[in-house]
């Protein structure tokens, strides 16, 4: 059986300069995220992958149109009503409006920085599965070490974690595409795919923007727009000849189908 290769990607409003004392106008925010989007579906189409979205409503519900085209061909999931704002109530109220815009049931859920979310309360607003856990530690954000870096179930829901390597727990993200040599990323990724069956990868379509003009950390921004494009790409490339590009609602139906971990 083919190795999973399960890429997903946050959609939201682009506010990580506010993380940083840097305030942009809302517009600028979206308009960020969208142009990063038109980029990702276009690799996606070039490389023929298959992936899971976690959109924020409010991305949504200012276009429509491009997340219909996602639903064409990906899993549309929840990342909340906003990103920089959180309600219990934006779990059904997200859940609702993504299916009515996109037309496809909703799933899944990953909350913003992926922060904890109760489980019941998940439950309770309709999701099969959560996606908010990294099972690593980074400084200053969550320290997850001891949870199961596989999927899992945890009360009545599928917990599906990102990928990180078996021994140290290196995450394999974002951050690690960026700032990490394409070679070392590739290794780990070989790594996780030789004790596990399948490999999970997030990413930001803003990444994929120029980054220069903001203020934040060079973590964040040194490696940005067309360097980005370029890195991903090619590690997305590396992933396709590894397994098979799925979502994570298809590895769910594919490898956990009856409720058995």
């Amino acid at each position: 059986m083919k190795n999973k290769i399960l890429i997903s990607v946050d959609v939201e409003e682009f506010d990580i300069p506010e993380e940083y004392g840097q305030k942009i106008p809302l517009q600028e925010k979206l308009l960020v995220s969208y142009r990063g989007v038109v980029k990702t579906m276009t690799l996606f189409e070039e490389l023929n992958i298959r992936a899971t979205f976690f959109i924020t409503a409010y991305w949504a519900q200012n276009f429509p149109d491009m997340v219909k085209r996602m639903a064409a061909k990906h899993e549309i999931a929840s990342h909340a009503f906003y990103h920089d704002v959180f309600e219990e109530t934006d779990l059904l109220d997200s859940r609702n409006e993504l299916e009515y815009i996109s037309g496809q049931k909703v799933k899944g859920f990953r909350m913003p920085r992926l922060k904890p979310v109760n489980m019941e309360s998940l439950e309770k607003a309709g999701y099969t599965y959560d996606a908010s856990l990294n099972p690593t530690w980074i400084p200053g954000r969550y320290n997850n070490r001891k949870q199961p870096r596989y999927v899992h179930r945890k009360e009545a829901l599928w917990v599906m974690p990102s990928s990180v390597t078996p021994r140290l727990r290196l995450p394999v993200f974002w951050l690690s595409v960026k700032n990490f040599p394409l070679w070392f990323t590739r290794y780990c990724s070989r790594r996780i795919l030789q004790k596990e069956d399948y490999f999970s990868f997030y990413f930001h379509p803003w990444e994929l923007e120029d980054l220069s003009s903001y203020k934040l950390p060079l973590v964040v921004k040194s490696v940005s727009g067309t360097k980005m494009h370029n890195k991903m790409r090619r590690f997305l490339a590396y992933l396709s000849a590894r397994g098979e590009f799925i979502s994570h609602s298809d590895y769910l139906e594919k490898v956990h189908s009856g409720g058995k971990a």
